[in-house]
């Protein structure tokens, strides 16, 4: 049974940074896609980065040139490096993976099998 905890929220002036940590357990990451999405109040939930099972990454234009993902796979784990944050950066970040193939787009919610239970990220201006 999969298991995916998040940690390294908080709350951060804007322009700092974050790091943001998804460990899994159940099985090993390396063979699955995986991604970080968010929601911030009264909003829908948003794909911010993934990273697919050949190591590719893929980015929100929101984020481009700021956050940065990637996975060790011998800690069996998820990062999203956040530089220079902004307060529209605000909400609940959320890893997930997706444990099937098939032909998927990585920003979409719902091609993702397990979801993590969230960390917040608050910036403030």
């Amino acid at each position: 049974q999969w298991q995916l905890v998040e940690s390294g929220g908080g709350s951060v002036q804007a322009g700092g940074s974050l790091r943001l940590s998804c460990a899994a357990s159940g099985v090993t990451i390396s063979r699955y896609g995986m991604a970080w999405f968010r929601q911030a109040p009264g909003k829908e939930r948003e794909a911010v980065a993934g990273i697919l099972s050949d190591g590719s990454t893929r980015y929100a234009d929101s984020v481009k040139g700021r956050f940065t993902i990637s996975k060790d796979n011998a800690k069996n784990t998820l990062y999203l490096q956040m530089n220079s944050l902004k307060p529209e950066d605000t909400a609940g970040y959320y890893c997930a993976a997706r444990t099937y193939g098939g032909i998927w787009d990585w920003a979409f919610s719902v091609e993702y099998n397990y979801w993590g239970q969230g960390t917040q990220v608050t910036v403030s201006s």
